[in-house]
């Protein structure tokens, strides 16, 4: 059964990559409409490039920061 079970935790690992590629997609496309709404707010006409860039920028950075474990703020002591 070793094989199985390494087949199926290959399985598992692909699908959910292939779930937070997607999430990070999405993600992308919210903030680019949030920094298009909001320089459109602020009475900037940044072009598109700049946008996609912010947007980049954001994304990624809630990416890495969701994805980093918060213990050592917690103030607990192994």
């Amino acid at each position: 059964m070793g094989v199985l079970d390494s087949f199926g935790a290959l399985v598992s690992s692909i699908v959910a990559s292939i779930v937070l590629l997607v999430f990070a997609i999405v993600s992308f496309f919210i903030t680019v409409f949030i920094v298009e709404a909001g320089a459109g707010l602020a009475g900037y006409s940044p072009s598109g490039d700049f946008i996609a860039l912010s947007a980049a920028i954001l994304a990624a950075a809630a990416i890495v920061g969701g994805a980093s474990p918060l213990t050592s703020l917690g103030g607990e002591v192994e």
